[in-house]
This record gives C-alpha cells, structure tokens and sequence, in this order.
C-alpha cells in the first residue's frame, strides 16, 4: 500500500464527515451494553453474582482491555445488563495490563478521554520496541526513525487526552506493560498488521472526524494536531507491511493479510455492540454508528486487498 493511495483513501472516506458540529443523536463507536443472559440449564453468563468489570471483559473480549464499566442493573430472564466502555483502536503493545478503575464512571467524557490517554501512553513503548525489533531485523533505517519519532508524537497524543480527562473529572491509571521478549520477524509483523494497519488506521480515521465534528472547541483543537500524526503511524504501519510482506514470502504474506482480515472483522463485531449516546457523539465527535460502519467499509477495501497487491 503506498503512501499517496493511503492518504487518498482517508481523505475520501473523511470527506463524508460533517464540517460543523454533530447535532443529531447517533450511536458512538465502542461503549457497549453487555446483556448477562440466562442459560437455558438455568444457569447466568457469565456467572451468578459476577462483578460489573467481570461482565464487560466478558462481553467485549476484542476490545482494548482497559474496559470500564458504568452500571450494572437485573436484566430480563434473571441475566444482568452492565454499561460498558472500551477503546478499540490504536497501537496496543503485547503485554499491556490491565488498568484499574481509577476513571470517574459518572462521566462518559472522562472515561473515553481517560481510556485514550491510557491508550496512547501505551503506544510509546509499543513504538519503541517496534524501532528496536526493525533495527534487529533489519529494516532500513528510515523505518527505524519513524517508529521512534512515532513514539515521541504518542507522549504528546497521552497529554493532550490526558488534560480532556481531567477537565471531565477522570484520572488516569498507569501503564502497566509486562517485560517484553524477543519476537521472529513474523510475530513482529502480525502484531503490526493487527494494531498498526487495522487498528491504527481506524484511529487515524477517528481522529480526524472527532477534529471535523466535535462541539467541543478544545477536542477539535486536539484532534485536529494528532489526526495528522496518526495517519503517519497509519502509514508506517503500511510501509512496515509491505517490507516485512518481502522478508516473508508469498506464504508469510498471505498470514499476515488474513490476520488484518480478522481484526478488521472484530472491529466490525464491535460496531455492531454498540450502544446510543448523544453526549459522545456531539461533544467528543464520536462518529454516529452508521459513519462508524461506513468508515470501516472504508477502511475494509483497504484490508481486504490481496496480499503483496
């Protein structure tokens, strides 16, 4: 996938998005409600008496795994219903852990802010790593820089979102990554495909329509900044692709398109889960559900190109 056909997709998905603030009701991507249901032995998924946070891991087990849950309430047919919340774009390094229930639950802004701060604290040493395996593996050393410049931009990314968070009342947990251990070329590469090609791109994607479409003046304004540097970690993501799709041959390419199918179909799996909230979608610039799939249909003729195409 080259650079310019790269940029000429977004841009042309991004078109699409309203120039002034949402002020329509919609669904926003990705803060779910998970329904515990009865089982037909009597039983409760995912158990009787489980927490509120239990529920949402369960539910949203493709999601980012900094889920928080807002509310949980008796459901129909003695189940349970849990309001759940999950960020599920952008570059998550392996071995993240967990965050602990340090973001206020009364406040949707906050928590999205707060997962998003989270998040992109997370993708400094996901970035740093990916430079040093490059450099292990040899990739040219363009792709080296990039990686670590990629990683400087996230710290600015985590306090921008971080100030969003703490406006809305929402504090932010530590990132907790488990010590990393080296990797094959292909582990390297499939991490990639999925975080960075699928995931990243959905995040650059996002960004840029939050800049476009949220009433909040200050979330565009920090939008607007990180839009542009995201689609450049989109971009190295891509260009990281295609070299390492080289290094692998036919058969290693063909894995790692199928692994960029795969996430894309859990992002679209998540879409569908999602649940209405007027508040993100006006204030945050969250797309609407329908955007949201119309975006990833976008993004999917991307993916979905043939491997070494």
């Amino acid at each position: 996938m080259s650079r310019k056909k790269l940029r000429a997709a977004f841009t042309r998905l991004l078109l699409v998005a309203p120039a002034l603030p949402l002020l329509a009701c919609g669904e926003p991507l990705f803060f779910i409600s998970v329904y515990s249901r009865t089982l037909p032995d009597g039983g409760v998924f995912p158990r009787p008496g489980a927490s509120c946070d239990e529920i949402c891991e369960q539910g949203l087990p493709g999601c980012y795994n900094g889920i928080e849950c807002h509310h949980r309430q008796p459901g129909p047919d003695g189940g349970i219903v849990a309001d759940c919340s999950s960020w599920c774009d952008g570059r998550r390094p392996e071995g993240l852990v967990r965050p602990g229930r340090g973001m206020k639950p009364d406040s949707e802004l906050g928590a999205l802010f707060a997962l998003k701060a989270h998040l992109e604290a997370a993708s400094v040493p996901a970035f740093e790593r990916l430079a040093r395996e490059l450099e292990e593996h040899g990739a040219p050393a363009l792709l080296v820089r990039r990686a670590l410049r990629s990683a400087q931009e996230e710290v600015r990314h985590a306090r921008a979102m971080e100030a969003l968070a703490l406006r809305h009342g929402a504090s932010i947990p530590e990132v907790v990554v488990e010590p990393f251990r080296p990797r094959s070329l292909e582990a390297m590469a499939l991490e990639n495909a999925e975080e960075g090609c699928v995931r990243e791109s959905l995040g650059a994607l996002m960004a840029g329509w939050q800049a476009r479409t949220a009433a909040d003046a200050e979330v565009r304004e920090a939008m607007t900044a990180i839009a542009q540097e995201e689609l450049g970690h989109a971009e190295l993501s891509w260009a990281i692709d295609s070299w390492a799709s080289r290094r692998l041959g036919v058969a290693g390419s063909a894995r790692l398109h199928e692994a960029k199918v795969e996430a894309l179909r859990q992002l679209e799996r998540d879409v569908e889960a999602s649940r209405h909230s007027e508040e993100l979608v006006v204030r945050a610039g969250l797309p609407s559900r329908e955007a949201a799939l119309r975006l990833l249909g976008g993004l999917a003729e991307v993916v979905r190109r043939p491997a070494l195409a």
